[in-house]
């Protein structure tokens, strides 16, 4: 693995994951021509930095390898039920049992606070040590979103081998990138190039 590859500059976000942020964690591991793999959660660092990125840690949030294994945990079981709805197939019980886990993580009420300059305002708890669970429970929370939600129908598995990015399908379109449609677009034309005439 090319410590200097990202995920940015090997691929573009797959559509639909500006929209739906459970899709752009589950694609936060991509799998690239020759096997090649980049993790976006591969180390604590990574991790921490694409927490920071989304929003859901600060960026001296301090993640731990357990963090990062946690996430990238609930990323299999995302990356499951998401295989199984695009193909019409039941959910795995452990995948559905560790995305409600993640749901119950986090408080939902937000709390009264009082400032003394600006007067009451509500925010929910969120001390460093719950910021594995809050990141946990909003992933899985958007996550159920969209699969209970109006795109659902629209989820799909990138077309092109061996990709193993999800996307929102707009009109015909199956590929999560102008790279992979290219590819696949190739992969076919050589195929009809080199398939014997059936005269």
């Amino acid at each position: 693995m090319s410590e200097t590859l990202t995920a940015e500059s090997a691929l573009p976000p797959a559509p639909g994951a500006g929209d739906h942020l459970a899709l752009d964690f589950v694609n936060s591991a991509i799998t690239l021509p020759g096997g090649q793999l980049i993790d976006l959660l591969g180390t604590p660092a990574a991790t921490n930095q694409w927490l920071t990125e989304r929003g859901l840690a600060p960026a001296d949030a301090g993640v731990q390898e357990m963090c990062a294994t946690q996430l990238r945990s609930l990323r299999e079981h995302l990356k499951a039920l998401f295989a199984a709805h695009v193909a019409g197939l039941p959910a795995l019980p452990a995948a559905l049992s560790a995305v409600n886990d993640a749901l119950s993580r986090a408080p939902t009420a937000a709390l009264l606070h009082w400032d003394e300059k600006n007067g009451p305002y509500r925010a929910a708890p969120c001390p460093t040590n719950e910021i594995l669970d809050r990141a946990l429970a909003t992933l899985a929370a958007n996550a159920a979103d969209l699969l209970t939600g109006p795109d659902a129908e629209r989820l799909t598995a990138c077309g092109s081998t061996p990709c193993n990015r999800y996307l929102l399908r707009h009109g015909r379109r199956q590929w999560c990138s102008t790279r992979c449609g290219d590819r696949a677009r190739a992969a076919r034309a050589y195929a009809r190039r080199t398939r014997p005439n059936a005269d």
